[in-house]
């Protein structure tokens, strides 16, 4: 069954442009579009698709609200209410938009120069309960979960097996903002390869997502070159 999108957004350029990126692959499915906030919310309501990619800045109930109303962050989620992944597409690059958005309970921020590629992955991603960000956004917040910064790192967990060479490079990869299909190329692996390689990896790890996985590799030195 495909996954089901609402998008939300009050350009009809920026909409066309999801659109026509989403409903090129078989496994994605447009169900409806929304110009402002409140349309986004009757859209969901009525459809439940399973991600709604949505704007920030829109007129009327922007979209941190909306993304709070469907979530009930931080007060608790409403009873009966649809909860779909959210993910953030949008222009501005602000901290404080990053930490609301996030902490409101969106599964994904990106901005809205990101390759399909990686949009394609965000929705599939927030399909199924994960997460991706813009890899400057991505970096930003790995650098903050580390309060001595660059000069002094946390000290990172030790995986439970070493990492073989190339699930080195492919973890290298992924902290460079990466998507499967990118670190696939650049390292000439099947997508599969790349999918087995990081799923090796969450295990050694004891990681969650590709995030703590990244966050792994920015603590441990290896997203910078290290051994």
């Amino acid at each position: 069954m495909p996954i089901s999108v609402v998008i939300a957004d009050d350009q009809e350029v920026v909409r066309m442009g999801f659109r026509t990126v989403l409903e090129s692959l078989p496994d994605i499915e447009v169900v409806a579009e929304a110009t402002d906030g409140e349309a986004a919310l009757a859209a969901v309501e009525r459809l439940r698709p399973d991600v709604l990619l949505l704007d920030i800045r829109m007129p009327g109930t922007d979209g941190l609200e909306v993304t709070r109303r469907l979530t009930g962050r931080p007060a608790g989620r409403p009873e009966g209410r649809p909860t779909p992944g959210i993910v953030i597409v949008t222009t501005f690059d602000l901290d404080e938009y990053v930490h609301a958005a996030l902490y409101g309970g969106a599964s994904g921020f990106l901005l809205k120069d990101a390759s399909p590629a990686l949009l394609v992955e965000a929705v599939r991603a927030a399909a199924v309960g994960h997460s991706v960000l813009s890899p400057s956004v991505a970096a930003r917040l790995l650098r903050e979960l580390s309060p001595a910064g660059d000069k002094g790192r946390a000290a990172a967990r030790t995986p439970s097996e070493p990492l073989t060479g190339r699930e080195r490079d492919v973890v290298r990869a992924l902290a460079g903002g990466r998507t499967n299909a990118e670190i696939a190329g650049a390292l000439y692996l099947s997508l599969s390869t790349v999918k087995s390689h990081l799923a090796n990896v969450q295990i050694k790890l004891d990681a969650r997502n590709r995030v703590e996985v990244a966050f792994w590799a920015w603590e441990s030195g290896l997203s910078s070159g290290g051994p």
